[in-house]
């Protein structure tokens, strides 16, 4: 097989694709909320009301087991994609740098592409140039990587409370200016943004390309850069240490998931009481009270991760499913948002702002069903995702083959 072959299927690794598949659903957890509702309210879940009910419970259950948490995970396996890529391409004689970038490439179009025209919540971009800041380290030892991922992360959350702290200095209409932009919008702007959602794609659009812009530079810079870059490093130090192939002991992964619990669950809740105190300020919330979200959801992220490693490992039919929808993630991730985006903005069903926490998880797992379902379908007559075929065909310059051949759809 050259270097610009599909995936042979006994090259797959069962226990990645699983989750990867399971990281596509449960980041919808925490997406529905910006599809559904102004920017604010995905940051601040008091931005336009009160928690309350069922809506609270909902949305503490998706902050302990979804925010962060999911977007963690993918951050992992594009690490670990990294590794596993240029291994496979160096034993083939391929040029690693050459395709890899060129990869990288055609991820940032598709994410900008992805951005400006349907969503401003988009990750790719972030992913592919965060991917080409860590590739360079792709060879380092597990140990080294894990230590290193782990000091990036570190250099994130020291911004995050060096701007909280620098906020005394930045005079009162900075402050202010910030606030209503991202954290607590006025009652008229609050309207606006709703209104535009609601007119159509085109009366949103210089809502989606702000925020998008916004995302691309501060955000990434400050942020998504740090977070993702050193969750890429500990991605390929797990990787290479067989936690992410299911290779280790059945007990080292369910010690993993309780420690992993027993640590990150009581430091959120501790950050929920904190912030609920605080009346979720912003001065505190946004970049202190942020904080302790940022480091426990490492701990179930990693709960999450050996539950499925036993999964593969005890159930791997069950995981097969999961892995159907995996092996399309980048499609499947695309096709969340134009389900959602359809049903919530103005050219669609026009349902933005409109519904509240308790109905978005009904979308959610309605979403999750279509999502199940076609992985299911679609993956038994074709070879890749319909995104991943044309990523892959565009990373190699030549058309990949698509279709399953007859004897491999009457085995399926």
């Amino acid at each position: 097989m050259n270097a610009a072959g599909p995936v042979n299927e006994r090259e797959r690794i069962l226990a990645l694709d699983a989750l990867r598949g399971l990281a596509v659903l449960g980041i919808l957890a925490m997406n529905i909320q910006y599809f559904s509702q102004i920017m604010a309210a995905y940051e601040n879940p008091t931005a336009t009301a009160a928690l309350t009910g069922a809506d609270y419970w909902i949305w503490l259950a998706a902050h302990l087991l979804a925010d962060e948490k999911f977007m963690a995970i993918f951050s992992m396996l594009y690490g670990a994609g990294v590794v596993l890529l240029t291994s496979r391409i160096a034993a083939r004689g391929g040029r690693e740098l050459r395709i890899f970038t060129r990869r990288s490439l055609w991820l940032l179009v598709f994410g900008l592409a992805h951005a400006y025209l349907l969503w401003s919540g988009d990750i790719l971009v972030s992913y592919a140039v965060t991917g080409m800041a860590v590739y360079p380290f792709r060879k380092w030892e597990p140990r080294r990587l894990m230590i290193a991922g782990a000091l990036v992360l570190a250099i994130g959350s020291g911004l995050s409370l060096m701007s909280g702290w620098s906020m005394q200095f930045w005079g009162g209409e900075a402050v202010k200016e910030m606030e209503q932009g991202m954290w607590k919008p006025s009652a008229e702007r609050v309207e606006r943004e709703i209104e535009a959602h609601r007119e159509g794609w085109r009366t949103e659009l210089p809502w989606r390309a702000a925020d998008s812009a916004m995302q691309e530079s501060q955000v990434l810079l400050f942020l998504t850069l740090w977070r993702a870059g050193g969750l890429m490093l500990l991605g390929m130090g797990l990787y290479k240490s067989g936690f992410l192939t299911a290779s280790l002991k059945d007990g080292f992964y369910g010690k993993t998931a309780a420690i992993g619990l027993a640590a990150g669950i009581p430091l959120i809740l501790y950050g929920v009481h904190r912030n609920f105190a605080a009346g979720w300020d912003f001065r505190f919330s946004l970049f202190t009270g942020s904080q302790f979200n940022y480091w426990g959801s490492l701990g179930v992220s990693a709960a999450w991760m050996s539950g499925m490693m036993l999964l593969a490992r005890r159930a791997p039919g069950v995981a097969r499913r999961f892995a159907a929808m995996g092996r399309m993630a980048f499609s499947n991730y695309i096709l969340e948002t134009l389900i959602c985006t359809t049903i919530f903005e103005g050219y669609g069903l026009n349902l933005f702002a409109k519904v509240n926490r308790t109905e978005e998880m009904a979308v959610t797992v309605a979403v999750w069903a279509i999502v199940f379902l076609v992985s299911q379908v679609w993956m038994k007559r074709f070879y890749f995702g319909p995104l991943e075929w044309l990523w892959r065909s565009l990373t190699y310059g030549e058309r990949e083959p698509m279709v399953r051949k007859k004897r491999e759809l009457a085995a399926a």
